[in-house]
Parts: structure tokens; sequence; C-alpha cells
């Protein structure tokens, strides 16, 4: 843990273990941190504040410039890490290193951009002035798919904005938030500003968080579930929070589109990560003209893709995160073959080759998938692709916007008017059109209904961290 600027060597007692999910394999042992800890981690933070809020905006600028530089320096290291710890393919984390130095980038600039205004006054005698000032105290629970980008994409703007923070990572992904922290330091952050508490149950960390008065804001990104309770219990206190909760995104390959283009997005945005991403695709709508041309292609891309350790070259398809995530996504994929679904390929746990002590779900894709099926209605977080034919675009809006969630959708379609009216239609709050990457730390990040509240990255992501003041002046 990373508290005040001084790393904590624990007790043995008070560790727990990292495992590989690759292998099952012990990595490391790290401290588990509690009420206790989280408490002085709070009051360093607060401490600190009253000094960083004042500091100068170039000040606080030029430390995220150097961790910045610092994250890039160690791109390698951080990305082998998360590969070790997390499971993705080595590939992608390092593109999640990119993006997650991305954040750290944008808010160093973002930080000379807190804008206060004047307002005119009908009164001659008068002047308002509006400043714009850091909440204060922040508690950030972080999760375990995107271990890095999710870190920088709350420290980086609650740094910019003035405030401190103190982070909790997920239990499973302990040692990338620790590695990321040693670049904070390295960068010059002064003790308390930003600090660490590493433990294995979140539950007394985010009591604290909760029940602090001395901590003003709560960002969380995890379940709708957990999201939910922590937003209801924040109120308590009026705490300000930012959740980035599930998603149960839509895929609508329109009768225009290109069959091949769009099963060539699907099958690179399905299985990024696993299919562990809040934003990917979890209801396939293919018109029914199409879906022979799209079955093959993705049929045929899936087939190719080499699941095993991230490590290893050529894999794509690297572990979930426990036996849990396997058990559930096994459990969608047989209620839906229960229920009518066709399984076009995969549908099982691997276990040849040593993957067995891993865990591993062979990419999967399902045909006729219809609502009476768990997978239509809860998210997957897992390898498999659900496909729903349908015949009349006219209830595209109505099949996709039925869901509780709307973080992301994605449309392939050649023609604009139809592109633009699905855009102003779909309840979502990331919309791909003929793309799927529509996220950039220049970007709004986030979602409606029950998939969160505030939004991540871009100008919005830094007024998360702003309490907006304003100053009456009478002349007289």
């Amino acid at each position: 843990m990373f508290i005040n600027g001084q790393w904590a060597i624990p007790e043995k007692k008070n560790t727990f273990t990292v495992l590989n999910p690759a292998t099952g394999e012990t990595i490391a042992t790290v401290p588990d941190g509690g009420e206790k800890e989280t408490r002085l981690a709070v009051t360093a933070a607060h401490d600190a504040l009253d000094t960083w809020a004042a500091a100068t905006a170039y000040r606080r600028s030029d430390f995220l410039y150097r961790a910045h530089t610092l994250m890039m320096d160690n791109l390698e290291h951080l990305a082998q890490t998360m590969t070790l710890e997390q499971g993705k393919p080595i590939k992608a984390a390092r593109n999640e290193v990119k993006y997650g130095a991305d954040f750290l980038l944008w808010f160093a600039e973002e930080a000379k951009r807190v804008y206060g205004r004047t307002i005119p006054s009908a009164r001659s005698d008068q002047r308002f002035m509006v400043l714009k000032q850091p909440v204060g105290v922040v508690g950030a629970i972080t999760p375990w798919n995107y271990p890095v980008s999710m870190i920088t994409r709350k420290v980086a703007p609650a740094l910019a904005a003035g405030c401190t923070i103190v982070l909790k990572p997920a239990e499973a992904t302990p040692l990338c938030a620790i590695e990321v922290f040693k670049l904070l330091e390295k960068a010059g952050l002064p003790a308390g500003v930003a600090n660490l508490v590493t433990a294995r149950d979140p539950n007394p960390v985010g009591e604290v968080f909760l029940t602090d008065e001395r901590v003003r804001k709560l960002t969380f990104t995890g379940s709708t579930q957990v999201g939910k309770m922590l937003a209801r219990e924040a109120a308590a206190q009026m705490k300000r929070v930012s959740l980035e909760l599930g998603g149960h995104a839509p895929f609508i390959v329109c009768k225009d589109a290109d069959p091949v283009h769009a099963a060539k997005g699907l099958s690179l945005l399905k299985f990024l990560n696993t299919g562990q991403a809040c934003i990917s695709p979890n209801r396939i709508f293919v018109h029914e003209s199409m879906k022979e041309p799209f079955l093959k292609e993705l049929s045929s891309r899936v087939f190719k893709m080499k699941a095993g350790p991230g490590s290893e070259a050529g894999v794509s398809i690297g572990p979930l995160v426990n036996d849990t995530a396997v058990e559930k996504v096994d459990n969608q994929v047989k209620d839906a073959v229960a229920k009518g679904a066709k399984l076009v390929t995969g549908g099982f746990r691997l276990m040849e080759n040593g993957l067995d002590k891993g865990h591993f779900y062979a990419p999967t894709i399902l045909d006729n998938v219809t609502p009476e099926m768990l997978i239509y209605r809860e998210e997957t977080f897992g390898p498999v692709a659900p496909v729903i034919s349908y015949q009349d675009e006219k209830e595209l809006l109505t099949m996709a916007n039925d869901t509780r969630y709307g973080l992301a959708a994605y449309v392939y379609s050649q023609n604009l008017s139809k592109a633009m009216l699905l855009f102003e239609g779909l309840n979502f709050g990331i919309i791909g059109i003929n793309d799927i990457n529509p996220t950039s730390a220049a970007a709004p990040f986030g979602g409606m209904k029950e998939s969160g509240l505030g939004r991540e990255g871009a100008i919005e992501g830094i007024e998360e961290y702003l309490e907006t003041k304003l100053g009456g002046f009478s002349l007289k």
C-alpha cells in the first residue's frame, strides 16, 4: 500500500495472494488493507488537500506530463505485468497502457483549462463571478478488466482538478495498480496527494469511503448491482458520485451494410479482452438477408482464434478472470441452446494443452437467439457472440433499446440518413457508427439508465471533480 508517500510493508498474516488466471499459479502476495489503512489514507489525502488544491494549474499539469512520460517509458513492463496478472494477450495489454497514458496527457492539458466566468448583473453596483474549485478528497474503486487505464482515467482528472485521492484497485489485479503508483511517486507526487489501499475484501474500504465525511466524492467502475448500492449509501452524506457500470450493447447490422465488413468488426470487438469489457457487444442484430454471409465470415474468423496465456505468440483469447466467470458464461450458453439457439461454434470450457489449469472458454457463436434466453437479457462478460435475426428495420430501435442498460451500441450501415436516425434514437451513451472503437481520452465515456452516472474523459471528465462557486460582489 502507498499511504502518505510511504510504501507499507505489512506482516505476513496481513497479505493476500495474486493468481495468474491462465495457470492458477501464485505470482505475488500484496498487503491486505482494511478500515484502519483506509482511514489513514483518507487522513493523508485530507491533510494534503489544501496545499495541492492551492498549487497552480501549471504545477499540477507538469506532474501529469512527467507521469505520462514515465508510463510510456515503462510501457513494456506494465504490459507484461498486466498479461501475467490479468491474462489479456500482450498486444492488447500494450494498447491498454498507451490508452492509460493518454489520460495522463489529456488531463495534463485540461488542468490549465479549468475556467471560471463573469456574469452580467441587472444591478449596476453588482458583479457576479464564478469559480471552479476541487470537490475535495476522492475515493476511487477500479475494476480488474482494464487494470491500468481505469486507474489513470480517474486519478488524472482528480489530480488535474486539484483533488486528492485514495484508490482501491480490484482484488484480482493489485499489481498493476502498485506499478502505476510507483510511477506516480517517481514523477514527484507530493505525499498524501494520491494513496493506494490494496485489499482482498472491498467492503471495509468501501464503508470508509461511504461514511467518512472527509471523502466528498466517490468514483466507481464495476457492476450495476454494486454501483446502485454505492449511490444509495453515498446519498446519506450527499457525496458526489461517478459510476461507470454494466452494459448490454446492441450491435446492429442493417440491410444495406456490408456483411463481411460488419463481421470483421464484430470479431475484433466482441472477443477483445475475451469479451470482458463493459462496451462489448452482447446482442447482435443482423438482418435476415445478411445473416448467411455475416455468419460465414464471423465463423471463419472465430475458428482461427487461438486461446492460451497472453504471453504466447498469436494468442487472441486469454483466460476469464475466475471459475465463477466461466460458469456464468457456460450457463448462458447452455440456457440458450436448451431454449432453441443454434450453437455455430464453441460452447465449452477449454481443457486441452494445459488450459485446464486456467479459466478458458472457447470463443462461441450462437444463432437464433430470442428474448426468452438469459443471454438476451444479461451481460455475459465472456467470449460469446449471440446473433438475433430481424426482418423489419422499424423494429430495430425498440429491440435495441429493450434493456435496462445504456452504455454502448454499434451500427453498421452505408446509409447516412439511417445511421443518423439510429444514432439519435438509440438510448446509449456511446454509439459506434461503422466504428468499433468509439473511445478516446478526448471523448466523453459513460452510459445512460442503469449503466451509470457521469462521464469520464474529455471536458466532462474533469468537470466531475469540480465544484461551482458563485461570488456576488456589491460595489456600494
